[in-house]
């Protein structure tokens, strides 16, 4: 599949002429004034010029593209833009590990586990979904800072899961943000490069994220190929069109039919269904729907064992009406369920999140 991107801001030339030598920005924010081919305030000699040692920090999928990317990278010994590469990444129930991980092992990549973040020297670190504030005192130690890979077009849907939020609100118009990362706060630094792209129709957010991530993953690499430029260049977010994309609980998986449309049950179940199932309330009975259509109608429940609509109907709903014949049709309708507020739930869903890829 073919995607045309068109860029969402133009490029600003670096102060003092095409010859000079930008300072990165971040670094002259945090008082180091230090410049590419000087030193970072450590003693340590700054690169001025590719190829650069990277620490990349990450654990699903889209990441994964990413860090495909940047070994990619390090593996074409002709272009020389990676010397070194490290991952980071953070410890997962399942015994495989997340993408991230398991992408690394096959690769032969040294893997340290949150908060182990290793000894060695780096030049920029690379972050993308790793769900971890990093500290100054980390940031600080990557001499070209750290950037962050994110699946948005920011200020909008800051936050764990932008493109859950993107599907589930209907937007018609997505792209990929290369920022920097500042402590203390999720995704509010500085915007190096962004890109849009359309939101194909019907798209699930899973088949929005492999859009996006190999959009992230050339748009990285581009990056890295101009990196002192890139910072020089980087502009501040705007305060405008600020929105919010927090993680979804299991609460979020049950529909409010008094409340939601048509359209409305059919974008949450492509914005999550793939993570946890919708939820629903029949005859004080709760059931999972596995299989949904733009229309509401569904092709299979998960009541005691997984059903097809069918058998569904032959098995409950025809035997119930059969029982009492003047019942009236709404006594057997789907209802809203409310689920308990359950901390251990809440684990579970994001625990689900990290797993599903």
């Amino acid at each position: 599949m073919r995607v045309l991107v068109r860029r969402c801001w133009g490029s600003r030339p670096a102060g003092g002429g095409p010859d000079a030598r930008p300072t990165p920005q971040w670094r002259a924010l945090a008082g180091l004034g230090a410049s590419p081919g000087g030193e970072d305030g450590r003693g340590v000699r700054v690169r001025e010029k590719p190829p650069w040692r990277v620490l990349f920090f990450g654990t699903d999928q889209f990441a994964r593209e990413a860090l495909r990317a940047l070994h990619a990278a390090r593996e074409n010994k002709e272009e020389e833009l990676i010397e070194k590469l490290e991952v980071v990444t953070v410890p997962s129930p399942s015994p495989k590990g997340l993408p991230v991980k398991q992408y690394a092992v096959q690769s032969q990549l040294p893997v340290y586990e949150w908060p182990d973040v290793g000894s060695g020297e780096y030049d920029v670190g690379v972050v993308a979904s790793f769900g971890r504030l990093l500290s100054e005192a980390l940031i600080l130690k990557f001499p070209y800072g750290i950037l962050n890979v994110h699946p948005s077009c920011l200020p909008r849907w800051r936050g764990p899961a932008p493109i859950i939020h993107t599907v589930l609100h209907g937007d018609t118009v997505t792209g990929v943000t290369i920022m920097q990362i500042r402590p203390k706060r999720f995704d509010v630094g500085p915007i190096l490069k962004q890109e849009t792209v359309p939101v194909p129709p019907k798209s699930t957010a899973k088949e929005l994220e492999a859009v996006l991530s190999r959009l992230g993953a050339n748009m990285l690499i581009s990056v890295l190929k101009n990196l002192p430029e890139s910072l020089s260049n980087g502009r501040q977010q705007p305060t405008e069109g600020v929105t919010h994309a927090p993680k979804i609980s299991a609460g979020t998986s049950c529909i409010k039919w008094e409340e939601q449309t048509s359209e409305q049950i059919f974008r949450l179940y492509r914005a999550i269904g793939n993570i946890i199932p919708l939820q629903t309330l029949w005859m004080d009975n709760a059931i999972k729907l596995l299989e949904l259509d733009g229309w509401i109608g569904v092709r299979s429940v998960m009541f005691k064992k997984m059903l097809t609509a069918t058998d569904f109907y032959n098995g409950y709903l025809h035997p119930w009406y059969q029982k009492d014949s003047r019942a009236r049709p709404s006594q057997c309708r789907f209802q809203t369920l409310t689920l308990p507020t359950k901390k251990k739930q809440e684990n579970k869903i994001v625990a689900m999140q990290q797993c599903i890829k």
